[in-house]
């Protein structure tokens, strides 16, 4: 077993806590307030870093450790979540036929997802481009601010 850690790292919409060991990521966790804290394990002070890179638009992708799915299918979907580009959204419907899978598994996806913004479920709408829950930060409008920052710096980028 492990030893536990943890960081929280102030961002625009408030204080992250990422939590691991010394193999990977084990959850990220919109906290709300709290005093920033470093972490030891080198997974958590990588997401530390590159969390940081994404909120100054230095960083598009992730490339963090994380805990496993807890089964195959898991992974291939989260797999389909991390595959949606910067700056890019698609709905429920449209992700789920891409994966073989249906809008309601796509949305539990979303909801249990313990690595908001790594694992991007933010840039998953409703039909017809409406926003949808967020079930990370302030819901609805933590997910606005994600994806305006993204559509922001994705401008910027694509030259």
């Amino acid at each position: 077993m492990y030893a536990r850690d943890h960081a929280l790292i102030a961002t625009p919409i408030g204080v992250i806590r990422i939590e691991g060991d010394d193999q990977a990521l084990t959850a990220l966790r919109f906290d709300g307030e709290a005093a920033p804290r470093s972490g030891t394990a080198a997974p958590v002070r990588i997401a530390a870093e590159q969390i940081a890179q994404w909120f100054a638009g230095e960083r598009q992708d992730f490339d963090i450790p994380l805990t496993p799915a807890p089964t195959a299918r898991g992974d291939t979907l989260r797999q389909g979540l991390v595959a949606v580009g910067f700056g890019e959204t698609l709905s429920y419907g449209a992700l789920a036929q891409r994966l073989g899978s249906s809008a309601r598994a796509i949305g539990q996806l979303c909801a249990r997802n313990p690595f908001p913004l790594i694992v991007p479920c933010h840039r998953i709408v409703g039909s017809g481009g409406t926003l949808g829950h967020y079930s990370a930060g302030e819901g609805p409008t933590t997910k606005s601010w994600l994806l305006e920052h993204e559509r922001r710096f994705a401008k910027r980028t694509m030259l």
